[in-house]
């Protein structure tokens, strides 16, 4: 007859006998998965992601074609552009006032700096951009470069030059009309005045452009002023067109649109 003893009893061996180790009773991850540890989506997308390089929007074609009256000086504008857009190459066109509405609607320049009012802006957008003094531009031995300005009146008897490409029709009270046919242009009509047969009344820009070492000028008071502006196709505002208005108006290469 087997004794009785006090002792413990062994459990059973199998499967609930079976010696746990530190895992065990634990699913984890990879016996879920066959014993291969997954790694998140979302990590794994960053991580392909930071290996991989993200290609540089591609730059606008161009070139950019900036058309600009005589005396406009955009200088200052176009050396911006060149260290915004030195990928892309800016042509500056000169284009005579009485062809600027032309110009942009024949597609031959993408925007132009020019003279206020268009007598026909349907079709375009226009940015006013500052005003010039009118000046006289007279012999450099006239009685009238005595003066620092000059008014209106202090031009009565004097002959009035106006070429054909004027842009100020100024009337002078007590003016005289010349003998001679108009000249053609500005600088023929300035070179005409430093000979001392009349005066030209012109934008400031205009006699510096077209300086000589006979003639002076002097700022005409009360005279009308010589609006300057950007001017582009309504059809025709591009990403260039947009980054050349961005310079005019100041805003600087991080800056918004808006």
């Amino acid at each position: 007859m087997a004794k009785r003893g006090g002792g413990p009893r062994k459990p059973p061996r199998g499967a609930g006998g079976a010696k746990r180790g530190a895992g065990a009773g634990r699913t984890g991850s990879a016996s879920r998965h066959g014993g291969r540890a997954q790694r998140p989506a979302a990590s794994a997308q960053r991580s392909r992601d930071a290996g991989v390089a993200q290609a540089p929007d591609p730059a606008p074609e161009g070139p950019f074609r900036l058309g600009a009256i005589p005396g406009a000086t955009p200088g200052k504008w176009i050396d911006i552009w060149h260290e915004r857009m030195p990928q892309v190459e800016l042509v500056l066109t000169p284009v005579t006032v009485a062809d600027q509405r032309r110009a942009l609607a024949d597609g031959e320049v993408d925007a132009a700096l020019v003279r206020l009012p268009i007598a026909d802006d349907e079709g375009l957008h226009v940015i006013p951009l500052y005003e010039e003094v009118p000046v006289v531009v007279a012999s450099k031995d006239s009685h009238l470069t005595a003066a620092d300005e000059l008014d209106l009146a202090d031009l009565a008897g004097e002959v009035i030059i106006v070429p054909r490409d004027d842009v100020l029709a100024v009337g002078v009270p007590g003016g005289i009309r010349p003998s001679f046919d108009p000249p053609e242009d500005t600088e023929q009509a300035i070179a005409t005045a430093a000979t001392g047969v009349g005066i030209v009344i012109v934008p400031m820009s205009l006699a510096r452009l077209h300086r000589r070492k006979d003639a002076e000028y002097r700022p005409l008071r009360g005279g009308p002023p010589s609006p300057v502006g950007l001017a582009w196709p309504e059809e025709g505002t591009t990403p260039l067109v947009e980054t050349f208005i961005g310079i005019v108006r100041g805003r600087t290469a991080n800056s918004s649109r808006t």
